[in-house]
């Protein structure tokens, strides 16, 4: 990859763009095979101190690239604006065409983030799809950009409260679509859930589960509780607020009609975020497990004088093809997500839903 650069130091949101402008036009007329991508504008907020952390971050999400980045780093005490502006292309293309993907860094002050719609919308590209990002909180600017953005990105097991991050999430869910990291971490468990009771004589297994066993890495709560909520909401399940259980865990009981499901949340050691291991039972005695393994998951499988294990390869894309996940669900929309979200919330523990709503919803839902 190449990349033409530009940068000034206490600048204006009009140089910027007059800058990225003349970037794009001076490379274009000497290639012009080489256009602008315009898909997607991604706005991140984040504390300058860990700006290089989140943008190598963003250079490994992959081909899922936003057509325009606008990293914003903001710093205590600054008043002016500094600015980089990177325009990245492969001019490699033969006889075909490549695109241009452009990247902009902004340092500014906490000062700035009340007014940022002033700064930001002259520099995204107008008539996109707008994402925001801020893993550092600063929700101000979300509320500053609410008129803007279509879509706002969060993970909610970046809270240590599970149930002050799916409130939070619940809030932006009203006013904008949300993509949640958390969330996208269960799709290689809920597509091998899905897929092992698809063929028709599984299905009413279904009807007769009993169990959940959803073991979770410490931090990751919000994963392994989204994960129940999924299941409740497809199967219609009643569900009522779980319990502390052990160090870190939840039980408690859900129901469909005069069935019971025990549902526990099991809290492990692991490297990755996310899930470890998912379990679920009949009364029949029928038992589906998946566990994190390397390389994919391992699944076992017991139940109608039958046991069998096997390897599922590439289950997970680590947490640089979460987010390049994250940035391309932009662009979608997953219906599943708010009915299971909704239900993770009443899973929540009565005490912490109090909290979260008390402490942190105003601020995260901008009321």
């Amino acid at each position: 990859m190449s990349e033409d650069v530009w940068s000034e130091s206490d600048t204006t949101p009009d140089a910027i763009e007059a800058a990225l402008r003349e970037l794009l036009r001076e490379r274009h007329a000497a290639n012009e095979a080489l256009v602008p991508a315009r898909v997607l504008n991604l706005i991140v907020v984040v504390e300058r101190s860990w700006k290089g952390e989140i943008a190598n971050r963003l250079e490994r999400v992959g081909r899922y690239h936003a057509s325009r980045t606008v990293l914003c780093a903001v710093e205590e005490g600054r008043e002016t604006l500094d600015a980089r502006a990177v325009i990245g292309y492969d001019e490699n293309v033969g006889d075909g065409i490549s695109a241009m993907h452009e990247h902009v860094e902004i340092d500014m002050g906490p000062g700035h983030l009340a007014a940022l719609d002033t700064i930001v919308d002259p520099v995204i590209v107008s008539e996109l799809q707008t994402m925001i990002w801020c893993p550092h909180g600063h929700h101000e600017a979300i509320d500053a950009l609410r008129g803007m953005i279509d879509v706002v990105l969060l993970d909610s097991d970046d809270d240590d409260d599970a149930a002050a991050g799916l409130t939070g999430a619940a809030g932006l869910l009203r006013g904008a679509y949300v993509v949640d990291l958390a969330w996208l971490r269960t799709t290689p468990w809920r597509e091998r859930l899905a897929s092992s009771f698809a063929p028709a004589d599984r299905r009413a297994e279904l009807t007769e589960l009993t169990e959940i066993d959803v073991r979770h890495r410490q931090g990751s709560r919000a994963s392994a509780l989204l994960l129940v909520g999924w299941l409740a909401s497809r199967l219609g399940w009643r569900v009522e607020p779980l319990e502390p259980a052990g160090v870190g865990g939840l039980h408690g009981t859900a129901h469909c009609g005069e069935r019971a499901i025990d549902v526990d949340l099991e809290a492990q050691e692991q490297e990755a975020p996310g899930l470890g291991g998912v379990t679920v039972s009949t009364a029949a005695g029928f038992s589906l497990t998946l566990d994190r393994a390397r390389g994919g998951l391992r699944a076992r499988e017991s139940g109608h004088g039958q046991f069998r294990t096997w390897q599922i390869l590439g289950a997970s894309r680590g947490e640089g093809g979460i987010l390049g996940e994250g940035v391309r669900q932009a662009l979608l929309r997953d219906p599943t997500y708010g009915p299971a979200l909704a239900r993770a919330q009443e899973l929540c523990p009565a005490r912490a839903v109090v909290g979260a709503a008390s402490s942190s919803g105003g601020s995260r839902d901008g009321g």
